[in-house]
């Protein structure tokens, strides 16, 4: 049973990280923690898919798979009320839908124990 007091153990997470070493990285240090992994995907469509119909408890999004906008995997996360953040090297909001300016975002490069840290908060909700 997945814990809501701001652990990590038992929750299902969605990585969209293009990057094969850091998704590597981020699945590895989120398992020790006791997530259950879902991906790391890298494509935009698996991406989306996953937002779409996975049993998910949280995600960490790229915001640049492959040259494509992580946007529309966003957009059915937040349909589904899943909360999320973005891991991303764009600093400019201009980017980003203006009611995404909120969500929660990494700066890349970000150290995995902001990483848990965030995942921790996102797990309280």
């Amino acid at each position: 049973m997945p814990e809501r007091s701001g652990g990590l153990r038992g929750l299902r997470v969605l990585i969209a990280e293009d990057e094969t070493p850091l998704a590597m990285e981020i699945a590895e240090v989120l398992s020790d923690q006791g997530c259950l992994i879902v991906g790391p995907v890298s494509k935009l469509e698996e991406a989306v898919a996953a937002a779409r119909s996975e049993p998910l408890d949280w995600a960490v999004l790229d915001v640049n798979l492959r040259g494509g906008h992580v946007f529309p995997a966003a957009e059915a996360l937040l349909g589904r009320g899943i909360p999320f953040l973005f891991a991303t090297g764009y600093e400019d909001l201009r980017l980003f839908p203006a009611h995404m300016h909120q969500v929660p975002r990494l700066e890349k490069p970000y150290g995995m124990n902001e990483l848990i840290d965030r995942a921790r908060g996102l797990a309280r909700g």
